[in-house]
C-alpha cells in the first residue's frame, strides 16, 4: 500500500515532538507498506496549516497515493483538497479536548473514511461512535530493562536514594511541574528523602532517556485534566518496569490496570487535595521498594502489534 504521512507531529535534530508517528511510519515501512511523510507546520510556522493544502494537493496527485493519513487534528485542512484519495484522520488530545482546536477540526477535516483515537476516553470525549481506537504504541525492544545500578551510578544517584522522575520540560505547563515539587515536599515531610530527575535534558538524544527510566524508582504525572491523549511516558516506564503513580488523564487508568506497584489517583476539586492524594499514593509505591510487573501486563502496546491494527484500519478505509 503506498500512503501519504500529513502530520504536524515529527521529530528533527534530536527533539522527541512526535517520535511515537515517526516509530509509527517506520513500523508500517517493516511490514512492506510504502510510507512518504509531509510535515506541516513546525519549521515553517503556523501559517503553514493554511498554506500547506495546495503542497499536500499536489504531492497525492503526483504519486497516486493509496491512502493519506492524516495526524492531528490542526492539520486537517491541509489535506482537505486531496480529491478521491481516502483519508485516515488521527486525533490525539488537545485536537478533541480544547474547545477551539475541536472547532477547527470539525470545520477542516470534512469525511475523513477513518477517525482513529488513541483511546476510549478520547472516542467518549469526541462523542464519536464511530471512531476506531488504535492505541499509540512503543518499542519494547528499545525500553528494555537494563542494569540500574549503572544508570544510578552513570546518573550521580547512590545505590540507597530514592529517585522520583518527571517526564517533561519542568516550563511546559501542561505538566504541571509545581504539583510535582509540591509532592516531592510532602514526601520528604514524611520522611522519605527524594531527589527528583527530569527526563529531557539539552543536547539530550533519545537514547539518554532509558538510563533514566532505569535509574528512577518512580515515575510521577502530574499533567492538567483533559490535556492529554496519553501520555506516552507510562507506557515506556511500564515496560521498563518502573512504577508509576499518575493524575487519571488520557489512558493512563487503562494503561496501569493490574500493573503493581502503580496507583491512579482521580482529580479532587483543589490542588492541595491533589497534592495530598498524590503524596499518599507515591508513599505507598515508594515504600513497596520494588519494580513494577508492567512489561507483562502491556504487551498490547508493544509497536508491532499496534502498527498491524493500523494496517488493518487502513485496509478497512480503502473499502469504504
Amino acid at each position: 500500500m503506498k500512503v501519504l504521512a500529513v502530520t504536524n507531529l515529527w521529530p528533527t535534530e534530536g527533539s522527541f515532538r512526535g517520535v511515537f508517528v515517526a516509530e509509527q511510519v517506520e513500523g508500517l515501512r517493516k511490514l512492506g507498506h510504502d510510507v512518504d511523510v509531509e510535515v506541516v507546520a513546525q519549521s515553517r510556522g503556523v501559517k503553514d496549516y493554511l498554506l500547506a493544502a495546495p503542497r499536500v494537493r499536489r504531492r497525492a496527485r503526483a504519486a497516486r497515493y493509496d491512502l493519506v493519513h492524516v495526524h492531528y487534528g490542526l492539520t486537517a485542512l491541509s489535506a482537505r483538497l486531496v480529491g478521491r484519495v481516502p483519508r485516515v484522520l488521527s486525533l490525539y488530545g488537545s485536537d478533541v479536548n480544547e474547545p477551539w482546536q475541536a472547532r477547527i477540526t470539525r470545520l477542516t477535516a470534512g469525511h475523513p473514511a477513518v477517525r482513529v483515537y488513541p483511546s476510549k476516553r478520547l472516542v467518549e470525549a469526541a462523542g464519536d461512535p464511530a471512531g476506531v481506537v488504535v492505541p499509540n504504541g512503543i518499542d519494547f525492544d528499545f525500553f528494555a530493562p537494563g542494569d540500574r545500578a549503572a544508570a544510578r551510578s552513570r546518573l550521580g544517584f547512590g545505590p540507597d536514594e530514592v529517585v522520583v522522575l518527571f517526564g517533561a520540560a519542568p516550563d511546559n505547563a501542561v505538566k504541571r511541574y509545581d504539583i510535582f515539587t509540591a509532592v516531592l515536599a510532602g514526601l520528604r515531610e514524611r520522611g522519605l528523602p527524594v531527589r527528583e530527575l527530569i527526563l529531557p535534558g539539552p543536547g539530550q538524544v533519545r537514547a539518554d532517556v532509558v538510563p533514566k527510566f532505569a535509574a528512577a524508582d518512580l515515575l510521577l504525572v502530574t499533567s492538567r485534566q483533559g490535556t492529554e491523549s496519553g501520555p506516552l511516558i507510562v507506557k515506556e516506564a511500564a515496560a521498563m518496569g518502573l512504577p508509576v503513580v499518575s493524575v487519571d488523564v488520557g489512558d493512563v487508568r487503562e494503561v496501569l490496570d493490574d500493573v503493581t506497584p502503580s496507583a491512579v489517583v482521580d482529580f479532587p476539586p483543589s490542588d492541595p487535595e491533589l497534592v495530598e492524594a498524590l503524596v499518599a499514593a507515591s508513599a505507598r509505591v515508594l515504600e513497596s521498594g520494588s519494580r513494577s510487573d508492567g512489561r507483562a501486563k502491556i504487551a498490547r502496546y508493544d509497536q508491532d502489534a499496534v502498527v498491524r491494527q493500523l494496517a488493518a484500519v487502513y485496509e478497512r478505509a480503502l473499502t469504504l
